[in-house]
């Protein structure tokens, strides 16, 4: 039997340093800020810099081929800095660390350990002894799903590790959680007015292509007093708007026995003091009801923004996805969605060139883009994802065949996509400030563009409010300040607007006189 660990003395300050580096989706971006908030609570100082840290802790993602070199790339890159005795340590967790365990270790040995899911409540023990020298042995992934019961009503006791729903001991240092109530355990490692709520992890549905459940687990949702307490937190952190994030999102609640918990936690969301704007992400089209079209067209601080995964529109790819729906049937949902909010904005992905996918299911995919006036397409070729059913269906395309497909449906994505935004022009908007530069220049995103994906929006500022006061600049607005504006133009998916009046006190919520 192999040696759990291989000692190898050396001295660890009382703080040791370490730095963290966060792949993949905004999911991550939690589960990193928990990690932070554990080691910053056991003592370590949280720096940026790899170069001068103790020890480089990299969030990885394992979702698809780009993402997991990715991961690896960042890997070998931090354990290139060890030549110059700093880190003394790189350590993988997240997605990739999580899936592959000891078959990663044994590929990539610059990594110092790999850990998984299981370890980060134990994080900042581990690091210590890692950067002391010690190597544990990598831990053996399996199948998630099982460590919960089937029922999920029965799943929240079920005690298992659940990255990102952390909840902390009471004795912790300032500005790691709240000072009363429900404590959730997080650091924030940015300063950004938008931050990643976590409202679940995991996912219980079987798409033949995803391997996400697998190492993710079955659904879990956090209950809502974790959430509202981590949103009172994030608000008083500078937090303007919450993004809520999950694997599946239209499922919160059906583990806690209300399937329709979500529509009751949104006005109470929305009521937390400073927050401007709460936006939901990855809506499962199949799960869409009613009621939820409702809650999101009426609470105004909700954003009528609706990121529906649609993957595919003919009926026969979406049967062998193991999906449900086709195009007609999601267009409905579409319709319903403007009828309730004629300016929502609408995203969605779509993978090309799944197995048996003809030149006719593209076509059918391809005019319902041109029918759906969607605002943003993330547009993926299909890979075979190890383990999955999909890697073993017959009528496998070869991957020249995936990427003249890719290029062809991006295309028209492209065109289609700046149609919709040029439509914009016109339009209302409240935009939340992001980035102001040194010329004055600003930038941030209205309600219908998401974080990082959908495009942004330029502000005007010289176009709109006392222009010829001298005190002008003063009065201009700054980042998290969400300032109403009017869409004047576009550039691709991007959008131009001037402000409808100058700007009040920083950070509020601006309304037009």
């Amino acid at each position: 039997m192999t040696s759990p660990h291989r000692a190898v003395a050396r001295a660890v300050t009382p703080s040791p340093t370490v730095a963290l580096v966060t792949l993949g989706c905004a999911r991550n971006d939690v589960d990193s800020e928990e990690l932070a908030g554990r080691l910053k609570a056991d003592g370590f100082t949280l720096i940026d810099d790899p170069a001068g840290a103790d020890a480089v802790l990299v969030n990885t993602c394992g979702f698809v081929e780009a993402a997991k070199k990715d991961s690896i790339d960042t890997l070998l890159a931090a354990a290139d800095l060890k030549a110059s005795h700093r880190p003394s340590a790189v350590v993988a967790v997240g997605c990739l660390a999580e899936r592959y365990g000891a078959e990663l270790a044994a590929e990539l040995p610059e990594a110092d350990a790999v850990l998984g899911f299981d370890d980060y409540p134990d994080i900042a023990a581990r690091l210590r002894r890692i950067v002391a020298g010690e190597r544990p042995i990598a831990h053996q992934p399996g199948d998630r799903r099982r460590l919960l019961p089937i029922s999920p009503v029965a799943r929240p006791h079920a005690g298992i590790v659940v990255p990102g729903h952390g909840v902390q001991p009471p004795d912790l240092p300032d500005g790691v959680a709240p000072a009363a109530g429900p404590r959730p355990l997080r650091h924030r490692l940015g300063a950004e007015p938008m931050a990643p709520l976590k409202l679940a992890s995991g996912c219980d549905r079987r798409c033949s292509f995803c391997a996400i459940p697998s190492f993710r687990g079955s659904f879990v949702s956090r209950p809502p007093g974790d959430v509202l307490a981590e949103a009172e937190w994030l608000a008083a952190n500078g937090v303007g708007e919450l993004f809520l994030v999950s694997e599946n999102t239209t499922s919160y609640g059906k583990d806690l026995g209300d399937l329709r918990l979500l529509e009751g936690l949104l006005p109470r969301l929305a009521a937390v003091e400073a927050i401007g704007r709460v936006r939901l992400s990855y809506l499962q089209p199949a799960e869409m009801r009613p009621s939820l079209v409702d809650a999101m067209a009426s609470i105004p601080e909700v954003a009528a923004y609706f990121d529906l995964s649609f993957q595919h529109a003919s009926g026969a790819v979406l049967r062998r996805m193991r999906r449900f729906g086709d195009g007609d049937g999601f267009l409905d949902l579409i319709g319903s969605i403007r009828s309730a909010t004629p300016t929502a904005g609408i995203r969605s992905n779509v993978i090309v060139g799944f197995p048996g996918e003809t030149a006719a299911d593209l076509d059918a995919l391809c005019d319902f883009l041109i029918a759906a006036r969607l605002d943003t397409v993330g547009v993926f070729g299909y890979s075979a994802e190890d383990g999955t059913e999909a890697a073993r269906l017959a009528g496998q395309l070869h991957a020249a065949e995936i990427r003249e497909r890719v290029e062809r449906v991006s295309r028209l994505v492209e065109e289609l996509t700046a149609q919709r935004a040029e439509d914009r022009i016109g339009d209302d908007v409240l935009v939340l400030i992001e980035r102001v530069g040194r010329d004055g220049a600003m930038e941030g995103r209205a309600e219908c563009q998401g974080p990082e994906v959908d495009g942004s929006t330029r502000l005007d500022w010289a176009a709109g409010g006392d222009r010829n006061s001298s005190s002008a600049p003063a009065d201009q607005p700054v980042v998290g300040d969400f300032v109403p504006a009017r869409v004047v133009s576009s550039v691709g998916v991007d959008l131009v607007a001037e402000p409808a009046v100058a700007v009040g006190a920083a950070g509020s919520r601006l309304s037009g006189a």
